[in-house]
């Protein structure tokens, strides 16, 4: 099935406060030079947050990870997980229609919602409310025919159940999901037969159900306030670097930062560094040297930065924090000042990975860059 962008688009796309920190968290997750990795669960949480993963979500993302767009692209094209067209504002329904729903009624809350939603899937109702889809298996057999609705599973469905449930949620009331008949979880509809003192009825609805009740968001779309960001992996990786000075890690992160050049040629990545530098272990601290900064842009206005690969809204955003707005400057730095400015990125190691002094030579120059002739585009 091919599978384009949708013919019309938004201008822009900025993911939330909070979702934006979490996205900078999910990066660190990768080692240095795997970011792209990452790109899944950023364009799930974008398409949380919208709805739909759009043309200006691939291009923000793809400027986060400093992927290609069109690698982006192919991920969100493969993986049918990904909405590239407008849903429902208030709720997509997604119908399970493999063999155990189909068999207990899936053509029935199919035709539900061709009734109350559109004729076609993925068609927007007259309202723009709602949109459905038949999928594949989602892995509830137990408890069919159901259906995913948001982030929840609706399930032990029938046509008349799936109505209202539809009209709870035009009403603006978010029905509890889980088992819609009465059972727990996936036990016996009459109750356990055998292991009966593992009931795990302790409370109203199942784990899963009762999450979904707690936090009132079954159908919300995610800002990233519902539950507090956590990032267990950084705190370990903190306690550990405390703990092992000069280790081989320090030592390799060390040598990436070379002795001050006099050229941009000088600024390439270190994997090209000779086999002189010192390690961490007996150089101590890496050397910084704050470059020369400005309190503002000059009077013809700031550079474009986001025209260096590797620098997106972000970035670009943070340098002009830091006192960088031209080319010209990123163009002069030297191997203890890619260090001071390194080490006050979210992002470390991308500067001399995407060479983006010999980029910045080249535009401060008046000269195009493959990347900068995309992005004019």
């Amino acid at each position: 099935m091919l599978r384009r962008l949708y013919h019309d688009q938004p201008e822009s796309f900025a993911f939330t406060p909070a979702n934006q920190q979490w996205a900078e968290a999910q990066i660190t997750k990768y080692p240095e030079g795997r970011q792209a990795s990452a790109v899944i669960p950023l364009l799930w949480r974008a398409q949380e947050q919208e709805g739909w993963v759009t043309r200006p979500i691939i291009e923000t993302v793809a400027n986060m990870l400093g992927m290609a767009q069109i690698r982006v692209l192919e991920v969100a094209s493969f993986y049918f997980m990904f909405q590239l067209q407008p849903v429902g504002s208030v709720a997509h329904i997604q119908v399970c229609g493999t063999l155990s729903c189909m068999i207990c009624g899936a053509e029935d809350l199919i035709a539900v919602c061709k009734e109350k939603i559109a004729a076609k899937p993925h068609q927007l109702s007259e309202d723009g409310c709602f949109s459905w889809e038949e999928v594949e298996c989602l892995g509830a057999c137990s408890n069919a025919p159901m259906a995913q609705i948001g982030k929840d599973y609706y399930e032990d469905l029938t046509a008349e159940g799936l109505g209202k449930i539809i009209d709870e949620l035009a009403a603006g009331r978010v029905p509890v999901p889980g088992p819609q008949n009465g059972r727990y979880a996936a036990e016996p509809l009459s109750g356990l037969t055998s292991l009966v003192e593992h009931d795990s009825g302790k409370t109203q609805y199942n784990a899963s159900a009762q999450l979904a009740v707690d936090l009132g968001e079954t159908v919300k779309r995610i800002d990233g306030t519902e539950v507090p960001i956590l990032t267990p992996w950084l705190d370990r990786t903190d306690k550990s670097a405390g703990k092992a000075k000069g280790t081989k890690a320090a030592a390799k992160s060390a040598a990436k930062v070379k002795a001050p050049a006099k050229s941009v040629a000088a600024t390439k990545p270190a994997a090209k560094a000779k086999a002189s530098a010192k390690p961490a272990a007996q150089t101590g601290a890496v050397a910084e040297k704050k470059p020369r900064t400005m309190t503002a842009p000059r009077k013809a206005g700031a550079d474009n930065l986001k025209l260096i690969s590797g620098v997106g809204p972000k970035l670009e955003q943070t340098l002009n924090e830091l006192g960088f707005w031209h080319f010209d400057q990123i163009a002069k730095w030297t191997g203890d000042e890619i260090a001071w400015v390194d080490s006050r990125l979210k992002f470390k190691g991308r500067i001399e990975r995407d060479d983006w002094m010999a980029q910045a030579s080249i535009l401060a120059a008046g000269g195009e860059t493959e990347f900068s002739k995309k992005s004019k585009k």
